[in-house]
C-alpha cells in the first residue's frame, strides 16, 4: 500500500513540477502585481493555489472526458493556450518599465485577474493540463485506494508549493534589487513568449503530422 502511494506521489510530482514551474510563474505574477500589499499578496497566493489545485484535480480525473465531450483535441488546446501565453508574454515585453511597475496597483486585481491570467494560463497552462490529463489516463487497470491517495497528496503538495512561491516571491525580488528586478521581468516575459510559441508549434506539428 505504501509503495503504491509513494509511486503515485513521485509520478505526479516528477511529471508536473517541471511544466508547472511555480517559481517562474510567481515571478511573472509579481511583475504583473507589484503594488499589492502583504495581505493582498497572501490573498492572491491563496486564490491561485486553490484554483491551480482545482484545475489539476479536474484535469487528472475528468480531463479526457471533458475534451471528448466538447470535441477538443489536446493539440488544439495547446495551440489555443499557446496563443494566449505568447500574447501575454509579448505584452510584457512591449510594456515600458513605468507600466510594469504600476500595473496591478488596484487591489481589485486580486478578484479580477487571480484566475485569468495568473492561474490560467501563467501558472497552470496547457502544458500542465496536458500532463495532468496524461497522468489521469495512465492510471493502472486495477488502481488501489493507495494510488489515488498518493496522487491526492502530490496535488496538495504542488498547491502548497505554488502558494509559497506566490506568497514570498517579493522577498526574492527585494534581493535582486530594482535593476535585477527589471532584468528578471524582461527575461521571464521573453520566456513566457517562447513557451507560448513552443506550445503552438507542438500543436501545429502534431496536427500537420
Amino acid at each position: 500500500m505504501i509503495s503504491a502511494t509513494v509511486n503515485a506521489l513521485f509520478l505526479v510530482m516528477a511529471g508536473l513540477i517541471p511544466v508547472l514551474n511555480p517559481l517562474g510563474a510567481a515571478l511573472i505574477a509579481q511583475s504583473l502585481t507589484p503594488n499589492l500589499d502583504d495581505r493582498e499578496r497572501a490573498r492572491l497566493a491563496r486564490v491561485v493555489a486553490l484554483s491551480s489545485f482545482a484545475i489539476l484535480v479536474v484535469s487528472v480525473l475528468l480531463g479526457t472526458y471533458i475534451l471528448t465531450f466538447f470535441g477538443i483535441t489536446v493539440d488544439i488546446m495547446r495551440i489555443a493556450g499557446g496563443c494566449v501565453i505568447a500574447f501575454a508574454g509579448w505584452r510584457l515585453l512591449q510594456a515600458p518599465d513605468v507600466e510594469m511597475q504600476t500595473a496591478g496597483a488596484s487591489p481589485a486585481l486580486v478578484e479580477t485577474n487571480a484566475f485569468y491570467p495568473i492561474t490560467l494560463p501563467i501558472t497552470v497552462g496547457p502544458g500542465s493540463i496536458s500532463v495532468a490529463i496524461a497522468l489521469g489516463t495512465d492510471v493502472p487497470d486495477t488502481p488501489s485506494v493507495a494510488y489515488f491517495v498518493g496522487m491526492g497528496i502530490a496535488l496538495v503538495l504542488l498547491a502548497l508549493i505554488v502558494y509559497a512561491c506566490m506568497r514570498y516571491v517579493c522577498r526574492l525580488r527585494r534581493m535582486l534589487g530594482a535593476a535585477g528586478g527589471r532584468i528578471v521581468d524582461r527575461l521571464f516575459a521573453f520566456i513566457l513568449f517562447c513557451i507560448g510559441m513552443q506550445l503552438c508549434w507542438r500543436g501545429i506539428s502534431a496536427l500537420i503530422g
